[in-house]
């Protein structure tokens, strides 16, 4: 009989990854405790870096589409002045 697989919050992926990343615990201790196998591991730390790096850019585009409509409405202000 097969057991029911465990489904993990993004949240709880994420505080699984830092107990390796930071707290430096290895893999296979993590995997037997979790009942997880390292592939799963593995493809949630790949996720997790190459959404970061997403989000990352998100927040650069954000934060360049914000100074620029500052600088806009700025120029427009000093031009009503005028």
């Amino acid at each position: 009989m097969r057991k029911e697989r465990k489904h993990f919050t993004p949240e709880e992926k994420v505080a699984i990854l830092r107990r390796h990343l930071v707290d430096k615990i290895p893999v296979s201790e993590l995997c037997e405790e979790l009942g997880l196998r390292p592939t799963v591991f593995y493809r949630w730390q790949k996720e997790l870096f190459e959404n970061g790096a997403g989000r990352q850019a998100q927040i650069h585009a954000e934060r360049d589409r914000k100074l620029e409509a500052a600088r806009l409405l700025r120029k427009s202000r000093r031009q009503q002045a005028a």
